[in-house]
């Protein structure tokens, strides 16, 4: 009990950053409706330039106050950004649309950190005092003890100061009525950007104070947004109270189970304790919280309609699809290896953005967890072919069958989530794939997994078949040419999904999802329908995967990956299978990253951010992508051809009867 009692105490660290993370959202959130997820990422800003401004890492150092102040104060620049560029021009769009925005902020800032600070983790100097403290016989650090009191003062200051100033009536009003609190005479523009200072400086706070407790990185500090994000979600993303004590519980528990991890008699992977139980709790956690407080999130009385992104009909399919399928076919044989290379990478890339084409473009649902099917499919791959020597192709179609079957029973088991609450339980579900299955040796782990090429027949199908290409080299393009029939077929059928009636219903869904019940739509069964089917398209990119480069890494599926091809798929447009392949061409390792740092030396950390300020800029001048931006200039066109037309055909039945009968047209000249 002692250990336990004394890992209990040090969760306190981490769970303090937690619940001043979750105290961000929730001020956030209450502010401008936005489930901001770069308020991690804002902690790790101040995290870094802090120790930077402490260490000398810029050629000079400065004291402690003045490190800490610069620290806040880079802080509080970030959140006058996220507001004045990014969340005041996004005001009037979806939910869906705002939360992906932040998902640009966190890219956009974790890029900017590694380019400058690099990858290594960094021990911060500590403010707060080292000493110890004896609590029930266990001595135990007071720094722990400082950090979660003052957390704790934060959310009774916040408290107060939205319940008893103006300040605070001023949010609730505006949250709750844009329209009545304008006639009011307040700015909902004001209060958001206040409460997204208020965020940004609790964020940035918690990670110059935590930073020596949890060192400082690029990756970590980002990734805790995700357990505040349950707290949040405990706390129906309102409460500060409920945020800061559910925060500071996971903390504890994550320690706890640590601890509990160590222990001789706990499940071990490979002689090392089982990974990613933290992670695998925080998933947990958020699927209780759901229940228990429900899957929707507060209303907001909004100013304005907010409009998600146009689904066009998709017209005219066999002929641009013969055309780019010939096109790429052409350049599988006479480009260089690695351009060739490149260009198979974007066809995998593309086809697990035709996932997010069905699940998020035609239903509405953000989820997270589509580059984790595509892992689990990978890995189950390797086992079925190296480990039950299943042949090409029932060892792929197997692989697919069983990530498929896991995202239906993700699926169902958030049936009563929807939105932005999907993608932050969906989220957490990525993040504990990871950890706990693609980590686990005995499933994939770090080092990776052998996957043999495809054979059929005989016939080698894989990178390294007997035809080279017009240079001779490996990859073969029979391998190319394997996964664009794959990416043609895939195509063809998510473009003609949306003419379908499965298709009608799926927008039905998307649009509101109780005046779809009404009319008679089954709602639960549209979701399920539409996760089975982008849970199989993400699996079957991912035995291409597997295929592709001979091996499978838990190192290329992380959730932050996940995160960025999401950016990739808005940029491209997250409704269009064309959105899917200009989404495939950005990707990682795919033509558009491969041709920049090939001819320009932009290198992948400058293609994500790219990607994040992209994501941030589509979002705002054009919610529609690049291929909607595209299909509307076509559609103009066609709309001034066709009124062209009729004015010359006005102008030609207006000609006066005093031109005389030889002038009039012959009737066999009109008919024909």
């Amino acid at each position: 009990m002692e250990q336990i009692l004394l890992f209990a105490v040090l969760g306190l660290g981490q769970g303090a950053l937690i619940a001043g993370i979750a105290l961000g959202v929730v001020a956030t959130y209450r502010g401008s409706g936005i489930i901001n997820l770069s308020t991690g990422a804002v902690a790790m800003v101040a995290g870094y330039l802090f120790w930077a401004l402490s260490t000398g890492f810029f050629g000079f150092s400065v004291p402690t106050a003045a490190a800490l102040a610069g620290a806040l104060m880079a802080a509080l620049a970030v959140g006058v950004l996220t507001e004045a560029a990014v969340f005041k021009p996004l005001r009037a769009v979806s939910p869906l649309a705002k939360l992906a925005a932040s998902l640009g902020i966190l890219l956009t800032l974790q890029a900017a950190v590694v380019l400058v600070f690099g990858t290594q983790p960094q021990q911060a100097p500590s403010i707060l005092p080292s000493g110890t403290v004896s609590v029930l016989g266990v001595t135990t650090p007071v720094d722990r003890f400082i950090l979660t009191g003052l957390v704790v003062a934060v959310a009774l200051a916040l408290g107060a100061l939205y319940r008893w100033t103006r300040f605070g009536l001023a949010t609730r009003a505006a949250s709750e009525n844009e329209q009545a609190a304008l006639l009011a005479g307040l700015s909902p523009n004001g209060v958001s950007l206040a409460n997204t200072l208020l965020s940004a400086l609790i964020a940035g706070l918690l990670g110059v104070l935590a930073a020596p407790i949890v060192q400082v990185d690029s990756i970590t500090l980002p990734l805790q947004v995700v357990p505040a994000l349950a707290a949040a979600l405990f706390a129906g993303f309102t409460s500060l109270w409920i945020a800061c004590s559910a925060g500071i519980l996971i903390g504890v528990l994550q320690s706890v189970v640590y601890y509990l991890s160590t222990q001789s008699w706990f499940p071990t992977d490979n002689g090392n304790a089982m990974p990613g139980l933290q992670q695998l709790l925080i998933f947990v956690l958020m699927i209780v919280a759901l229940y228990v407080k429900g899957a929707g999130l507060p209303r907001r009385g909004e100013l304005v309609e907010q409009r998600l992104p146009a689904v066009p009909l998709p017209d005219r399919l066999l002929r641009p699809a013969v055309l780019a399928t010939a096109a790429a076919a052409v350049a599988l044989v006479v480009l260089p290896f690695d351009f060739r290379q490149a260009l198979t990478n974007s066809l995998i890339g593309a086809i697990i953005v035709l996932s997010y084409v069905v699940i998020t473009g035609y239903v509405g649902q953000i989820s997270v967890m589509q580059l984790a099917l595509s892992g689990t499919a990978g890995f189950a791959l390797s086992h079925l072919a190296t480990g039950l020597h299943i042949p090409f192709p029932f060892n792929a179609l197997g692989a697919t069958l069983l990530a498929t079957l896991l995202g239906v029973a993700a699926g169902i088991s958030a049936l009563r989530v929807r939105g932005v609450s999907l993608a932050v339980v969906t989220l957490a579900a990525a993040l504990a794939m990871e950890q706990a299955l693609f980590t686990n040796t005995s499933f994939g782990g770090t080092a990776g997994v052998t996957v043999p090429p495809p054979r059929l027949f005989g016939v080698n199908l894989g990178p390294g078949a007997a035809f080279r290409g017009l240079d001779g080299n490996e990859p073969s393009p029979l391998f190319g040419f394997l996964v664009l029939s794959v990416a043609l077929a895939l195509g063809l059928y998510v473009a003609n999904l949306r003419r379908t009636g499965l298709g009608r219903r799926m927008l039905a869904v998307r649009s509101n999802e109780r005046a779809a019940a009404a009319a008679g739509v089954n709602v639960r069964g549209v979701k399920i329908a539409a996760f089975a089917i982008s849970s199989f398209i993400a699996s079957a990119a991912g035995t291409l995967y597997g295929y592709n480069f001979g091996s499978v890494s838990a190192v290329r599926f992380t959730a932050l990956a996940a995160l960025g091809l999401i950016g990739f798929a808005y940029i491209g447009g997250i409704t269009m299978v064309s959105g899917a392949v200009i989404a495939g061409l950005m990707s990682t390792e795919a033509l558009v990253p491969h041709a920049l740092d090939k001819w320009f030396g932009i290198k992948g950390t400058w293609a994500l951010l790219f990607a994040g300020v992209s994501l941030i800029v589509t979002l705002i001048a054009n919610p529609d992508g690049i291929a909607g931006a595209n299909h509307r200039r076509k559609k103009a066109k066609r709309a001034a051809r066709t009124a062209k037309a009729t004015q010359a055909a006005l102008a030609v039945n207006a000609t006066p009867d005093t031109a005389g009968a030889e002038a009039a047209p012959a009737p066999q000249e009109v008919a024909r």
